[in-house]
């Protein structure tokens, strides 16, 4: 942001600049438009659910049109499709480019004095001014908001709403009618905002940005200061979520969004007087931010689709250029390579424009039929970045790379890209992919992490599953959120390697001129089950001779498994042909173990499902190898041979000899010895000696009944012991609204036991009981059950110190006492281990329960981690208000779903 002088300073630079210039005029040729006719303004909040926004025949995204707020389109069919849930999609949309569109005008109209952008600025403004406190906090997804169902969006449209509001005031251009009602929106939002701290998060840089803008608006050290200096504030987020490879911890995906909300940020702190990166040490970290993702980037330049990120996203999307254009400009860095990079963006065929909460820019224009220029940036760019692109030496050529705090290692060789995935599991957004395999060569992405389709579609399961990667897994399950480590990495010549280790397994990948070859192993202590999954672009032949048998792969997402019955004494061989081009292929010659091919879900946005092949094997130390060889002709290696420790790869100029040392690498080459080392260190992780902060486990007591309780929803037949209460605020998750208290909501709970169960009486206060009937029809809100919008209890126990969790959700079934049991997802049990019932009492309801798992020997003196949850539910409400946690520990209830993490469990005591 730009103040009254800065502005002036600005308008100067604008003539002599070509490329200033042409964006100027390209954006007035944009709000042209806006001009000519206003905009429809949504009247309702948005709403996150399955189907809205959703093409029902296709489930393609729906096009967002902000001039047809009714009618919707979907860009695959072509079909088009009305309806509520549909138009309360488009608001989200809508709001966020309403608010865009204001700080365009606003831009215009400080820069050109175009009045007419002015006056529609303002009105926007106004309008919203007028409309906010009558959107309704209620029903968010995460953390409140009035206009959206999670804060962050709140704070996107904040920053920009202000951003345009500022623009006008700094130029002379604000009535006092619209600075009132901006004061008006930018004490609510920031309020609540500001009460929704969400850490160390991609979100939170937003949060950042939005209340350092609301600082400015209303000149208040006191919150700029907390903003900017607070412990999850600007300059933490700087320090702490970009590490020091410059990576943000969960991936490009959210670095990217991150790094934008991080900047704007920085815009607004430097406004109050804090010019943080006057500071070079937070330069260079800001420089290693921006460099990060760009020597990540596949050769398609789209970045890798690591955790929870969206798929094929190309960086040629303004929305990313315009990072590099600000950024560098911030640091006035015209000697970082960086510009290579942006000037390569700037030469590629230009990508469809996609639709990011961040950024609008050009939804309503068809893309360009050529590179994207510096003037197809938006009003931020024109604010902010250098008048002229610095000229570059040389080519953009990052090579191979090692990010160490990321866990990353980037393999190239020419335009192969090869990439092993270690390091942190990615916290909520990561995935269990650890040693996962990516491979782009040839034009083609062979081998790719597929990201995440929808949050709100089903198939989020199959893209968080192991399975759905090139990544390992024990014994048919997926690996547990377990980080991994990139113990060596190593670069000489035309030779590169990477080697992780997670766990018992450890993956070695070796990069040469021709050939990737691949080395899983499993070293453990007990037998298990090793199978990698190997999920290969275009269209694949087996190679070796034999046919396929039914087999199994158990998992919901699969369909169709077989097992290869040919020979397998030596490596089985599989071909690859590029889509669109038989000439391009990539052969895989596989050792060890057996092969299986299945059908499962394709890609994220490929209707059609895909055949993908497995490799397993059983055993304490096993080895599954792999030579992989991309080529655009004749293919060159011939045979893989694995005698022991000892891999041979015989290829047309004659034998490479393979072997691991204590050191590192040893190769036997045509051209003589080569050795790979560049072994790493673990981190050094410091632990204080006392925790003051250790959480005090929750104690309760279960007496033992010589005869079971009646368990039809009165306490009959339980015996007295001390109850466990659940009704204080530091128990209480809350969604909108605080804890009501005691008299409003509270709970107690009795539990006994006898030698085939565990029996519990839950008595909750509550005005109104809501109940949801088994004929409700679906709310089509999330991935989540149901009835966890509606009053009822989680439970979970783990009986056994060795075995599994069991989880329950139990609601209220009917009004004659039914109950309804649902296995918590994640966690073992299943409806028949729960028997109960539920009836209602003068001060809410009460429900008891008896829980029996199989071979569980229930005893005396057994202690066992317990813990149990009490859903509310609201009249006139999509999703609970809250809930209370026998546990403890307090917090927001969003996002949670059915779920409560084990290591909150309090222990039930068996007398």
């Amino acid at each position: 942001m730009l103040t009254a002088a800065e502005l002036s300073v600005r308008r100067e630079a604008l003539g002599p600049s070509p490329d200033l210039s042409a964006l100027i005029r390209r954006l007035a040729e944009r709000a042209a438009p806006l001009l000519a006719r206003r905009p429809p303004a949504p009247r309702a909040k948005a709403l996150l659910s399955t189907d809205g926004g959703f093409c029902p025949q296709d489930r393609s995204p729906l096009r967002f049109d902000p001039w047809s707020p009714s009618v919707h389109r979907c860009p695959r069919c072509g079909c088009e499709f009305t309806g509520e849930r549909h138009d309360l999609a488009w608001a989200r949309y809508q709001h966020l480019w309403l608010a865009e569109r204001a700080a365009t005008l606003a831009t215009l109209a400080s820069l050109a004095d175009h009045q007419a952008a002015a006056g529609t600025a303002q009105a926007i403004l106004i309008d919203y001014a007028g409309a906010y406190l009558e959107f309704p906090n209620r029903d968010n997804v995460l953390g409140p908001g009035r206009l959206f169902f999670s804060t962050y969006l709140e704070s996107i449209w904040l920053t920009d709403y202000l951003s345009a509001a500022v623009l006008l005031r700094e130029s002379g251009q604000l009535s006092p009618e619209a600075a009132e009602g901006v004061n008006q929106v930018a004490d609510e939002a920031a309020n609540l905002i500001g009460e929704f701290d969400e850490g160390l998060s991609n979100r939170q840089t937003w949060h950042n940005a939005a209340l350092t803008a609301a600082a400015v608006w209303f000149e208040d050290e006191e919150l700029a200061t907390r903003t900017v200096e607070g412990p999850t504030g600007i300059l933490a987020h700087l320090l702490q979520g970009f590490r020091d490879d410059g990576m943000w911890f969960e991936g490009e995906n959210y670095h990217l969004f991150a790094l934008r909300g991080q900047l704007l940020a920085l815009g607004w702190a430097r406004w109050t007087g804090v010019d943080l990166l006057a500071d070079e040490r937070l330069a260079l970290r800001l420089h290693a931010a921006l460099r990060a993702p760009a020597v990540t980037a596949l050769p398609d330049h789209t970045f890798p689709a690591r955790k929870d990120s969206r798929f094929g996203v190309s960086l040629a999307q303004p929305m990313y250029l315009e990072l590099w254009e600000v950024g560098l400009a911030r640091l006035g860095r015209t000697d970082s390579d960086l510009w290579g990079w942006l000037r390569e963006l700037y030469s590629v065929p230009a990508p469809p424009a996609q639709p990011f909460d961040s950024y609008l820019h050009e939804m309503d224009e068809p893309p360009p039929d050529r590179p994207r220029t510096r003037a197809d940036l938006s009003w931020w760019s024109l604010l902010e970045m250098m008048p002229a692109m610095p000229e570059v030496e040389g080519r953009w050529a990052p090579g191979s790379v090692l990010l160490e705090q990321q866990g990353l290692a980037v393999l190239r060789e020419g335009d192969r890209y090869t990439s092993l995935e270690c390091g942190a599991y990615g916290g909520g957004h990561g995935h269990p992919d650890r040693l996962h395999l990516t491979l782009h060569a040839g034009g083609c992405h062979w081998l790719a992490d597929p990201g995440t389709g929808s949050y709100v579609d089903r198939d989020l399961f199959w893209y968080r599953s192991t399975l759905a990667h090139n990544a390992p897994r024990l014994d048919g399950v997926s690996q547990p959120p377990v980080d991994a480590r990139c113990t060596n990495f190593d670069v000489q010549g035309d030779w590169s390697w990477a080697r992780g280790s997670y766990g018992a397994l450890s993956r070695t990948l070796v990069s040469g001129p021709h050939y990737l070859l691949d080395l899983l192993d499993l070293s453990a202590d007990e037998e298990h089950l090793l199978e990698v999954p190997w999920h290969l672009d275009g269209t694949v032949e087996v190679l070796t001779a034999g046919g396929w048998a039914p087999d199994q792969l158990a998992d919901e997402f699969v369909s169709s498994p077989e097992r290869f019955t040919g020979d397998t004494a030596d490596a089985v061989v599989l071909r690859a042909s590029a889509p669109g081009s038989a000439a391009i292929t990539l052969r895989l010659h596989l050792d060890g173990g057996q092969l299986l091919r299945a059908v499962g879900p394709g890609r994220p946005g490929q209707a059609a499902r895909q055949t993908f092949y497995l490799v397993r094997t059983q055993g304490r130390n096993a080895r599954l190898v792999a030579v992989l060889e991309p080529a655009a002709g004749a293919a060159l290696v011939q045979a893989l041979r694995v005698e022991g420790e000892l891999v041979q790869v015989e290829h047309a100029e004659g034998v490479d000899s393979h072997l691991p040392v204590s050191d590192g690498w040893e190769m036997t080459l045509e051209a003589g010895p080569l050795h790979l080392a560049g072994g790493r260190r673990p981190p050094v992780v410091s632990k204080p000696l006392i925790n003051p902060d250790r959480p005090l486990v929750a104690h309760g007591v279960a007496a033992h009944v010589p005869e079971p309780p009646a368990l039809d929803g009165t306490l009959e037949g339980f015996t007295p012991t001390e109850p466990m209460a659940l009704d204080y605020e530091d128990q209480y998750r809350r969604s909108e609204e605080p804890y009501p208290g005691p008299e409003e909501l509270s709970a107690t709970v009795l539990a006994n036991w006898d030698e085939s169960a565990l029996y519990l009486g839950i008595e909750v206060v509550k005005s109104e009981v809501i109940i949801r009937a088994p004929d409700s029809p679906p709310l089509r809100l999330d991935n989540e059950l149901d009835d966890i919008h509606a009053d009822g209890v989680q439970v979970y126990l783990r009986p056994d110190r060795d075995g599994p969790v069991y989880g329950f959700l139990v609601v209220p079934g009917d009004e004659d006492g039914a109950i309804r049991v649902h296995p918590v997802s994640g966690y073992a049990g299943a409806p028949e281990m729960v028997d109960g019932g539920w009836q209602g009492t003068e001060t809410g309801y009460s429900i008891t329960l008896g829980i029996s798992v199989a071979d569980w020997r229930v005893r005396g003196g057994d202690r066992i981690p317990f813990d149990l949850l009490v859903n509310e539910m609201r009249p006139g409400r999509l999703r609970r208000a809250g809930q209370l946690v026998w546990s403890g520990g307090g917090g927001w209830v969003y996002l949670r779903g059915d779920r409560q993490p084990e290591t909150a469990f309090g222990v039930l005591e068996l007398e």
